[in-house]
């Protein structure tokens, strides 16, 4: 496997590498023009699949904020080319490692001894690697434990690789310098958290045991005595990545049973805990030989406050969406709407979030849902397809919403996308677990 023995940590190192990146990208956009004329069919769908390789290579080695990025991107499935959403899931859990010898070293620099002071056996080489740390198998008195390993410099550039990627950012999701700040905020410092291992360990636990009574889904035991700053130790769970699983999987009642647990865990983290684990991709989830869900990975989570929980959910009513009054006043809480647009923009936003929201909330309208159904997911991609070539939309100030939909959206949207490719069928409207 390749590996890798350092990783740029210097802002002019990393601004160097992407500098690199968009100079190839450059190119690709020269073959582009060029192709178009010759063969214009297959010209577009070259352009993103160079680009995305291009991309991804570029980030795969600088790891951190900047492939992080890279990684929320692939959830958007509905948004993006597909070469992209290909190329850019690599990231969940498959990007070169760290060498051994640079394993080491981080161990000796934060706890003062080597892996196998610390553990009766230590693989050096990592089982699997993404953006912010990579995980290596262990044992200690008897137990198969999992060890992550955050990458060096990973928490200190996550400020400089914003900044970086922040136009590209904002070019492709037509977000207006006005106002933005508090969005990307909003972003770094989730990351800022997600690279507090101390945090996660403390969220991971109780998580975990507020929802173990949850049927079907199961969660790692953490160990603070043989984790620090940078490294996590876990028990060690056996099963298959809910990507693997669902390319294999061809008993539609164990899907549906998976799909329950995944379905349950978010509900009951949303509306009992009121934070969620807002990171829901195949990485971070298994399926054991049981049947059951395996969360496993923890460090980004979100809280709701009531303030934005309150009126967010009230409008996945029919009744109170439809409702004039209501509507408007809980667009404004949202920061949707505000008294300073013209009309043109008031009548403009409420049309389009009305019909985000209207097929955004049909899972909650019925007791239960086939997230197989192709006509919904469909409809979401045409739904994205026609705001992203809005030239409408691109002349105004799109800066709406609260900060809080990055991450809110984000889990809504992984979560139908993990139920999506189980093809599950699950009971939405449960009473509260």
């Amino acid at each position: 496997m390749e590996t890798i023995d350092s990783i740029p940590t210097s802002k002019i190192q990393r601004a160097t590498r992407l500098i690199s990146t968009g100079v190839k990208i450059g190119g690709n956009y020269l073959k582009y023009y060029g192709e178009k004329i010759t063969n214009p069919e297959s010209a577009r769908d070259n352009l993103n699949t160079n680009n995305a390789e291009d991309i991804y290579d570029g980030l795969k080695n600088l790891k951190g904020s900047a492939l992080k990025v890279a990684q929320m991107l692939s959830m958007e499935k509905n948004f993006l080319p597909q070469a992209y959403v290909e190329k850019f899931s690599l990231s969940q859990f498959s990007v070169p490692p760290l060498s051994a010898p640079l394993v080491v070293k981080t161990f000796r620099k934060y706890f003062g001894k080597s892996p196998l002071d610390l553990f009766d056996s230590f693989d050096a080489n990592a089982i699997n690697a993404a953006s912010i740390g990579q995980v290596h198998k262990a044992t200690k008195d008897g137990k198969d434990l999992a060890v992550k390993i955050q990458y060096p410099g990973v928490a200190e550039s996550i400020s400089s690789d914003l900044a970086m990627v922040k136009p590209i950012a904002m070019s492709m999701f037509n977000i207006q310098a006005k106002d933005s700040d508090k969005y990307f905020k909003e972003v770094e410092t989730k990351l800022t958290e997600e690279t507090n291992y101390f945090l996660e360990i403390a969220q991971s636990t109780e998580i975990a045991e507020a929802c173990a009574h949850i049927p079907n889904l199961r969660f790692p035991k953490y160990y603070p005595e043989l984790s620090c700053e940078k490294v996590i130790s876990m028990d060690w769970m056996t099963g298959k990545h809910l990507s693997e699983f669902t390319k294999m999987n061809t008993d539609q009642h164990l899907a549906n049973k998976i799909g329950q647990a995944l379905w349950d865990f978010y509900m009951f983290q949303v509306h009992q805990l009121r934070k969620v684990h807002a990171d829901p991709h195949p990485g971070n989830f298994l399926v054991d030989e049981a049947g059951n869900l395996i969360a496993i990975d923890f460090g980004c989570i979100k809280e709701i406050p009531d303030s934005f929980y309150t009126p967010y959910f009230e409008l996945a009513e029919p009744e109170k969406l439809n409702d004039p009054e209501i509507f408007y006043s809980r667009m404004e809480a949202l920061e949707i709407l505000s008294s300073k647009d013209t009309p043109q923009e008031t009548i403009y936003f409420s049309k389009l979030f009305k019909e985000i929201l209207g097929l955004l909330t049909q899972p909650f309208q019925s007791e239960t849902f086939d997230f197989s159904d192709e006509a919904f997911f469909g409809k979401l991609a045409a739904l994205g397809e026609k705001y992203a070539n809005d030239k409408e939309l691109r002349k105004m100030n799109v800066n709406r919403g609260s900060k809080h939909f990055i991450y809110i959206n984000r889990t809504f949207f992984g979560l139908f996308s993990l139920l999506h490719d189980l093809k599950a069928t699950v009971e939405t409207k449960q009473l509260a677990l």
